[in-house]
């Protein structure tokens, strides 16, 4: 048995990093992501909160294996994965998979491939931030309501193999929503009035006239209320 299964994303971190911790101590990669949405349907479930339906990702069940039987036969596991939000929901998608004791797994992260990082963050270790893992969760879900919803029609309409973004496709209806707004507009003249007032009386009978007044025998209406100064 290890002392020490320290799981990181690629292979050659994994290789770096085993240079730099002696003793019983096994350092391997994940490869990525292991978990991901079906590609063959939606995959979440709007009726219960958007919860999103996870399938281990096809290609990666040996890989898998290798993982868990390595976690149980370490004493401690450290997730190493990247120190951002799609690193700590791949460490949150780990913690899922090798279906160890939650006080076995521990989270570390590193901003350098040094001995010294590498060494303290084995000495500081935390747990999964929740937060971080659901904001990443937010943004592929959101993905998958808006890709996978709205490219079949780009397919139709412009061309196959284009995908829609979340952010594109919410800049797109803004711009043809504005548009949309331009040439419904129905010009209107107006004009722009600057009076000298002395008192209340004054002000009243100004508003009145402008009310009542005409211009060429057409009767024009004061649609906003009269400023005052």
């Amino acid at each position: 048995m290890t002392d020490k299964l320290i799981i990181v994303e690629s292979p050659a971190k994994a290789n770096t990093i085993k240079k730099f911790l002696g003793g019983n101590t096994k350092v391997v990669a994940s490869m990525g992501h292991i978990r991901d949405l079906p590609k063959s349907k939606l995959g979440i479930n709007i009726e219960n909160n958007f919860e999103p339906e996870y399938i281990n990702i096809r290609g990666k069940g040996d890989l898998i294996k290798e993982l868990k039987k390595d976690a149980k036969n370490a004493k401690k596991v450290y997730l190493a994965t990247d120190p951002d939000r799609e690193g700590e929901a791949i460490a949150w998608h780990l913690s899922k998979i090798l279906e160890e004791d939650k006080n076995k797994i521990t989270r570390v992260t590193f901003n350098e491939i040094t001995k010294t990082a590498v060494q303290k963050a084995i000495k500081e270790p935390r747990d999964i931030d929740i937060n971080l893992v659901d904001a990443q969760q937010a943004r592929r879900v959101l993905d998958r309501i808006v890709g996978y919803k709205i490219s079949p029609v780009l397919w139709k309409k412009v061309r196959r193999g284009l995908s829609a973004g979340r952010v594109q496709s919410v800049a797109v209806k803004l711009i043809v929503d504005r548009e949309e707004e331009i040439e419904k507009f129905i010009p209107e003249e107006y004009w722009n009035i600057y009076a000298e007032l002395i008192d209340k009386k004054q002000i009243k009978n100004l508003k009145q006239n402008f009310m009542e007044s005409q211009v060429k025998n057409k009767k024009y209406i004061l649609k906003k209320k009269l400023m005052k100064y």
